[in-house]
């Protein structure tokens, strides 16, 4: 199996109209690198369903810097959006913020003008520029990690949790009423050690966050949207560009924790 659940070019050749030779085209998701040859070789075989039309205003090369990481932070965004959770109404946590999909959704959400608290378990090392990415104060991910009590004090507006388990726990019981959780992510686990009070008592919304399996419009209209709200910092601040033969090493550390932000493969 060839891995890699990104990547972005051009189309050589294809035989669905919708595409012609020359069009530069990004996919995310769809279960390619895993159950389908993925992204990490020079050439690709695909269905014409998963690609979308790479919006103008990103290369290849920034598609990839956002890559799914950041095509599901922008799907956390709009489920806040789409929940009417307003900058007016509060800080907004995120979980995870040092992570791919935290340090995009820290950098959406500050553009949009929200009041954006970042959790991380890395505070010195990741403090610094998760602030230029737009988070107004830096949280230890150890205060979310105590078992939460089936109701706290009321905090957040809204939140993006990357992390799950009993961080996930903590962030809903300390939920504002009338707010949403966006959940993307299970890297402290599945598990969900929770009562139905916050949702019963605060009217809390958990909104669950696919992108393997995104509808292509929902997919088109995230692109879009990503392009309009990434400023050129966010580029140039939370990416890394690495060779093939590092992708290994590189994967450790992510699994350890030891990488901020977005890594490229350039092949």
């Amino acid at each position: 199996m060839v891995p890699g659940i990104d990547m972005a070019g051009k189309v050589i050749s294809s035989e669905d109209k919708r595409y012609q030779a020359g069009d530069a085209v990004v996919l995310t998701g769809w279960g390619v690198g895993e159950n389908h040859w993925g992204g990490m070789a020079q050439r690709a075989r695909l269905k014409a369903d998963w690609l979308v039309p790479l919006p103008k205003g990103l290369d290849s090369k920034k598609a990839m810097m956002v890559g799914t990481a950041g095509f599901t932070a922008m799907l956390c965004v709009q489920a806040l959006l789409d929940g009417d959770v307003k900058p007016e109404d509060g800080e907004v946590l995120v979980t995870g913020a040092s992570g791919g999909v935290g340090s995009v959704a820290v950098t959406l959400l500050a553009q949009l003008g929200y009041k954006v608290a970042a959790v991380t378990g890395r505070v010195e090392q990741n403090g610094p520029l998760l602030e230029k990415l737009g988070a107004s104060r830096i949280i230890d991910r150890t205060e979310f990690e105590e078992p939460a009590r089936p109701l706290e004090k009321q905090v957040w507006a809204g939140a993006v949790d990357t992390v799950g388990s009993k961080v996930l726990a903590k962030v809903l019981a300390q939920m504002d009423y009338n707010s949403v959780v966006a959940a993307c992510g299970l890297a402290g686990g599945f598990d969900l050690p929770t009562t139905v009070m916050p949702f019963i008592l605060r009217n809390v919304r958990l909104q669950g966050v696919d992108s393997v399996m995104c509808p292509t419009e929902k997919r088109i209209a995230a692109w879009e949207k990503l392009v309009e709200l990434l400023p050129e910092s966010y580029f140039e601040q939370a990416c890394t560009e690495v060779a093939l033969e590092q992708a290994p090493q590189y994967a450790e550390d992510i699994t350890n924790g030891q990488v901020t932000g977005r890594v490229v493969i350039k092949l």
